[in-house]
Formats: C-alpha cells, sequence, structure tokens
C-alpha cells in the first residue's frame, strides 16, 4: 500500500465523505472516488459502506485503521526530521494564530522578515482551529493557553494585557451597574474567557448587544457605538476610533505562548523568524 492511498484512506474515514477528503488533501472529488475504488481492488475489500450519514469505515476498513494512522505518524515524523535539516532560507512558513495577533502583532515581524528573506513565502492561518504543528499544518503557532503535546517546544512571549473600549464620544458607564449600557462579548462555547467574565461582573446589569469569536469584529463593533468591548491593548489602542476606559480594575492579563515541533527546531527559516520575533517583542510594549 502506497503512502499516498493511505492518506485518502484516513481523508475519507475522517470526514466521511469523497468531497470533503478532496477539499482537506486538495484534490478533485473524481480522483479522490477513482483512488479509493482502485484501493479497495487492490486490496479484494470494501473499505467503507454508505450511510445517511455518510461514509463509514467496513469492518476490513475498521481493521487497517490504526495500521494506517500508524503509517501517517511515521511519514509525518520523516517529513519533519527532514525539514528539520533544511539550512536553506527558502520554502514556505506556515504561521497559526488568533485573528488578532495576525492583524495587529504579526504585520510589522513578518514585514521586516520578507525584506531580509525574500524567498521564504509565509502563509499565515487565522481562527479558532487549532491547527496541527504534529501533522505540519503548521511550522510555529501562537496560543493563549500552553501547548499539552509532548514533542512541542514552547515557549511564553509575554504578558498579554487587556482593556475596556468604547467609541470615542461616548460618555463613562457606571462600573458596577451598567445600567442601560450594552456589551460585546467574546463566544464562550470554545473555552473560558477570563477577560469577558470580568466585563460581565464590572457591568451587571448591562445587556448584551453582540457576541463575536473574532477580535477584530468586536474591535469594529465597539468603534461604532454598539457597546463596550474587552480587547486585547494590542488591539483596542491601535484602534483610533476608541476610547480606553479608565476603571477601578483592569480586566484579568494573560500569557502568549509560542509552540513548534521539537524535529523543526533546526529548521533555519523557522529559527530566522524566532529570532527577529524576540527581537521585535523585546522593543515593543505589550
Amino acid at each position: 500500500m502506497e503512502w499516498s492511498d493511505v492518506r485518502i484512506f484516513l481523508a475519507i474515514a475522517r470526514s466521511g465523505t469523497l468531497g470533503g477528503a478532496a477539499r482537506a488533501l486538495d484534490l478533485s472529488h473524481p480522483t479522490i472516488g477513482r483512488r479509493l475504488r482502485g484501493l479497495e481492488q487492490a486490496l479484494g475489500h470494501s473499505l467503507f459502506q454508505r450511510t445517511a450519514g455518510g461514509l463509514v469505515p467496513t469492518e476490513e476498513g475498521r481493521a487497517i485503521l490504526r495500521l494506517a494512522e500508524q503509517m501517517e505518524e511515521s511519514a509525518l515524523a520523516m517529513e519533519r526530521r527532514l525539514a528539520g535539516q533544511e539550512q536553506h532560507l527558502r520554502g514556505t512558513l506556515r504561521i497559526s494564530s488568533a485573528d488578532w495577533f495576525g492583524a495587529f502583532v504579526l504585520p510589522p515581524v513578518v514585514a521586516e522578515y520578507s525584506r531580509a528573506y525574500p524567498g521564504v513565502e509565509i502563509e499565515i492561518l487565522t481562527g479558532t482551529r487549532l491547527f496541527s504543528l504534529a501533522q505540519r499544518e503548521a511550522d510555529i503557532a501562537f496560543r493563549i493557553v500552553p501547548f499539552e503535546a509532548p514533542d512541542v517546544i514552547q515557549r511564553r512571549l509575554f504578558g498579554l494585557t487587556y482593556g475596556a473600549y468604547v467609541a470615542r464620544g461616548t460618555p463613562d458607564p457606571t462600573y458596577g451597574d451598567g445600567t442601560g449600557v450594552r456589551l460585546i462579548t467574546h463566544d464562550t462555547s470554545t473555552g473560558q474567557f477570563p477577560d469577558i467574565a470580568w466585563l460581565r461582573d464590572s457591568f451587571p446589569n448591562a445587556t448584551l448587544a453582540v457576541r463575536s469569536n473574532n477580535r477584530n469584529v468586536q474591535g469594529r463593533m465597539c468603534a461604532q457605538g454598539v457597546g463596550i468591548a474587552v480587547l486585547p491593548r494590542a488591539v483596542g489602542d491601535k484602534l483610533p476610533e476608541l476610547r480606553r476606559l479608565q476603571l477601578p480594575s483592569e480586566p484579568p492579563a494573560r500569557d502568549i505562548w509560542m509552540g513548534y515541533h521539537r524535529d523543526l527546531k533546526g529548521l533555519q527559516r523557522l529559527r530566522a523568524f524566532i529570532d527577529l520575533l524576540a527581537a521585535h517583542l523585546a522593543n515593543t510594549p505589550h
């Protein structure tokens, strides 16, 4: 069984559809279907059965699933190990971060890096999804929680401070009350956000106006006068339409963590980016 066939088998098993596997592997739907039929013919077994909910592994498919995952782990380890030995500053560097970090913290770093190393193509992946470092979905990631995987080298970058903001020209709300005030909050279904809990506790009588999982959206809504928003100061202080409130207490701070797979510690384009980032952050208040 070839590794390319194993990738297709695993993609179908994980997505449950040929279309989902095609999108995951950047291949056409007909190609996925043709490769699956060829694999099943070569093995002499049907690996998936069609159900109302999509494609489900058959008993034979389930029997080889773990073996296919082990093959994937070995192949990815080989790719990471070889990539970690690259000594030239060319290729692609994939960076994963929250939307606001990609929009407000990374741009000056990436701009300087691109000028210094024009042979490296930067790909910035933002959003709530945690891209896998083990599977090379990203080479380096920035998060507000520590990494749990034992094969990730991580470093605390800085303490992230937050502020409460309103649109310029908006009167100060009454701290500890919030009657007549509306709030712009974060979607907390994906985790705990101490700053949002602080906002609600600080203005207990306020009503909810907007909830979003995107800090850029929160900032823009706040600038339109929709309500009070708690934002990283790296975001709020850079939006001229906003005014930071001076309150008896401040939102709780959090840490920003950087992580990359240990197999990539020798990747020169990654090392160069980390060094430049460290130098930039040393001269930038947060």
